[in-house]
Order: structure tokens, then C-alpha cells, then sequence
């Protein structure tokens, strides 16, 4: 950590900050925190920032030191965190070795899934979110987030206490979020679909390698039916994933192979049509129907090629 002066002043702004928030049942408290003792969410579905955008946070860090506390909840001997990913990682590249940080203790994963989810929304436009954030977003806000009165009281504390004061690029609030859906209810469900897919097809999904229609066909198989999917397939179309889709609860590596790589069958011998004239077709084939012209023409070819063969061989 930086000198006792700067660090003094970052404390005092979390405690201006951090005043009029509610000392709850599940327990808060401002502590100092390696920064290396914190493990990230068990299901942080969010990327973390790269390029330019990281440089400047990063940069703010060195500068001013972490304005804003990271929340964490306790995990046995090591923390968890909650909201301040982004931060750790640009601490660390900063060279900080703590991170002040507020810790909330008796949380359920719902709970702490909420604080993962808003405060990351309040920070990045809906928009800009890979398409594997957005399904986290509105799974989390349409199925996971179940005790609605629990949720609203967490989203209060995160606005009172803030959440991050060193990105340049922050986008509007959380309040504008939901303005920039822009979405059908049909592709809502979509997204809400695929953040049923397991890590390997996301990240297919976020690079553009998988589309989303052929992410909604695959998740609904089981997890296990995935991992077997994911380990036998490079790339996959809609219609493959449809048909993947179909053999779900009998897939196998065998099954999947014959879906990915359909053995073709022979085309069927084309005919083939011969000229015969005129006074050969009236002398040989006067009356006969096709059929027996094919046979009288297949049993005069082997009986040619018969003769060439015994002649051949003498």
C-alpha cells in the first residue's frame, strides 16, 4: 500500500462514503484486505477489463490510490469477492498489496450473486457487455434474484456506497439500464437460454464462434451432454445443434460423431443411353418393351465379354 498519508485520505473518503450505510444482520465492516487473499466469485460471469481501459485504471490507481472499497464476503480463512475484480487486478498491476475493502458475512449465493451482478451493470452499458454477460444479466434479474425485497435493499446500500471512482469510461446508471435493452421478449428469453451453457460454449459465444440460436438448441442438454459436445466439436452450425438438441438424454461420443459427420451414401448408377440403328432396332427389338431390351442387351454384353476372356486367355 502507498504511504500512511494517502492511505488516510483514501479511508476517509470510504468513511464519508460508507457512513449512512446500514449495519445489517449479515454484518459490515471496512477492513484492510491483501489483495491477494481475495479469490474471485465461484460464478463471476463478467470479463475482466483489457486494453486501454484497464491502462487507465491502473494509471487512476497509482495516482490516487483505491477511492472506492471493494465488498467482499468471508469464505473461511480467505475472502470472496463480490464487487472490485477490475480493481484487484489493476491494484495488483500497480503494485498495492491491500485493498480496503467491506466485508459482508452470512450472505446465501443469491445475495452475493446480486451484488456481482448490479454493481458490474452500474458500471458498463448494457450494451457494450459480451453476449455471455448480458444472459448473466437478465438470468440473474428474471429467475435467480428470487426474494425481491432483499434484492432492493442490497441495490440501495450499492448506490449509497458506490462502486468503483476510477473508471474513466463509466456508463450511465443503473437506472438507465433497463432504456437500453432495446429488446423483444423472444430474444430476452434467448439470452436467458444460453446462460444455461457451460463455460467452453460462452466463450465460443462471446468470440463469435457460436452462434445464438445454435447456443439456445445446446443448452438444453445436461451439463455432462455439453462437456461430451464441447471436447468432440470444433464448430457448430444451427442445424447441427439442432439435431443435438434432438438426441438429448441418449448423446453419445458415437452419436455426436454421426451427427458432426453424416456418412454419405453411394449416388445411385446414373443409366446410360446407346444409339442403335434403325435396322438393328427393327430386326433385334421389333415389339419388345424396355425391360426386355435392357435384358437382351445386358445378356448379349456377357456373353461378348465371356468370349474376349476365353480368347485372352488362350
Amino acid at each position: 500500500m502507498k504511504a500512511n498519508g494517502p492511505k488516510r485520505k483514501i479511508f476517509d473518503a470510504v468513511d464519508m462514503m460508507t457512513a449512512d450505510v446500514p449495519q445489517t444482520e449479515t454484518g459490515n465492516g471496512l477492513q484492510s484486505i491483501p489483495v491477494d487473499k481475495i479469490k474471485p466469485f465461484y460464478d463471476h460471469p463478467f470479463h475482466l477489463y483489457q486494453g486501454e481501459r484497464l491502462d487507465d485504471m491502473v494509471e487512476s490507481i497509482r495516482e490516487h490510490g483505491v477511492l472506492n472499497p471493494v465488498i467482499v464476503r468471508k469464505k473461511g480463512n480467505c475472502y470472496e469477492m463480490l464487487s472490485g475484480h477490475n480493481r484487484q487486478n489493476a491494484a495488483r498491476l500497480a503494485g498495492l498489496t491491500e485493498l480496503p475493502a467491506i466485508v459482508k458475512e452470512g450472505l446465501s449465493d443469491e445475495e452475493a450473486y446480486i451484488y456481482v451482478i448490479e454493481t458490474n451493470v452500474i458500471q458498463r452499458s448494457f450494451t457494450d457487455l459480451a453476449p455471455s454477460e448480458k444472459a448473466a444479466v437478465l438470468s440473474a434479474r428474471y429467475e435467480k434474484v428470487i426474494s425481491q425485497g432483499r434484492r432492493n435493499d442490497i441495490l440501495q446500500e450499492i448506490e449509497e456506497i458506490g462502486t468503483c471512482g476510477h473508471d474513466v469510461h463509466k456508463s450511465r446508471s443503473r437506472d438507465g439500464i433497463g432504456e437500453e435493452y432495446g429488446m423483444t421478449g423472444r430474444n430476452i428469453a434467448r439470452y436467458m437460454r444460453v446462460d444455461k451453457l457451460i463455460r467452453p460454449f460462452k466463450d465460443m459465444l462471446d468470440a463469435g464462434e457460436l452462434t445464438l440460436t445454435a447456443g439456445v438448441e445446446l443448452s438444453y442438454l445436461s451439463e455432462d451432454e455439453q462437456a461430451t459436445v464441447a471436447e468432440g466439436a470444433a464448430a457448430i452450425n444451427e442445424k447441427a445443434a439442432k439435431s443435438i438438441r434432438a438426441a438429448a438424454g441418449e448423446l453419445t461420443e458415437d452419436k455426436l460423431e454421426e451427427i458432426l459427420h453424416p456418412v454419405r451414401e453411394s449416388a445411385p448408377a446414373k443409366a446410360v443411353s446407346v444409339k442403335i440403328p434403325a435396322e438393328a432396332e427393327e430386326k433385334y427389338f421389333s415389339g419388345m418393351k424396355a425391360k426386355e431390351r435392357t435384358e437382351l442387351v445386358m445378356k448379349a454384353l456377357d456373353a461378348w465379354f465371356a468370349g474376349k476372356e476365353a480368347a485372352n486367355v488362350q
